[in-house]
């Protein structure tokens, strides 16, 4: 994995554990942001298996409580189905909090600082925060982003900031965001980045065309 691409993901996990303050953010040292990350990523295992154990009782109760009618067994099935998924999902996230340390330490290499790079990331979202959130709110359609996911308000934000703030061009910044929304996002949540990035790509073109 190219280390930006490893900063980028350490800068989405580790965002909302973070100092919002620019000298207090100067101060964390990649050891306090991958430890952020891995909070980031144990919080929310434990919802999805929290979830997933209500989804099952669920799916219990409707099956002691029914006349084993038809309906009642697929209900229950998709049920069943749905906390396999949940479950399925925590396992890649604990997975990924055990992986996440070692890739650091590879693609830590002399000429790229995975730190620098990840803190440049989230100080560029928290300094220009209202101008991306108002992007963001523009090319959502019927939508804000206050109402988003956690985790796809955060790589809309980080993308936004790479595009506008640090120099990432478009299209990079659109498919590395669709690539962590595959890891960390639902099931269209990488289709759903892709469209409003592309929409913010189309706005700002139009707004700043090149020479």
């Amino acid at each position: 994995m190219q280390p930006r691409r490893i900063a980028r993901e350490l800068a989405l996990l580790s965002l909302s554990q973070l100092p919002s303050s620019p000298e207090k953010l100067e101060t964390q040292q990649l050891s306090n942001m991958v430890l952020a990350a891995v909070r980031t990523l144990t919080t929310e295992v434990q919802d999805t298996l929290t979830t997933a154990a209500a989804e099952l009782q669920r799916a219990s109760d409707r099956l002691l409580s029914s006349e084993t009618r038809a309906s009642d067994l697929r209900t229950s099935r998709s049920m069943v189905d749905e906390s396999i998924q949940l479950t399925q999902s925590a396992i890649n996230r604990i997975g990924t909090a055990l992986e996440l340390p070692e890739l650091i330490q590879l693609a830590n290499q002399p000429e790229f600082d995975v730190r620098t790079y990840a803190l440049q990331v989230v100080r560029a979202v928290n300094i220009h925060r209202p101008e991306i959130d108002e992007q963001l709110n523009a090319a959502l359609v019927d939508w804000q982003v206050s109402r988003l996911a956690r985790i796809d308000r955060d790589l809309l934000r980080i993308a936004v900031a790479e595009i506008l703030y640090l120099g990432v061009p478009d299209r990079v910044a659109i498919n590395e965001a669709v690539e962590l929304a595959k890891r960390y996002s639902g099931d269209d949540g990488h289709r759903f980045i892709n469209g409003v990035l592309r929409r913010i790509s189309e706005q700002t073109q139009a707004a700043y065309p090149k020479s």
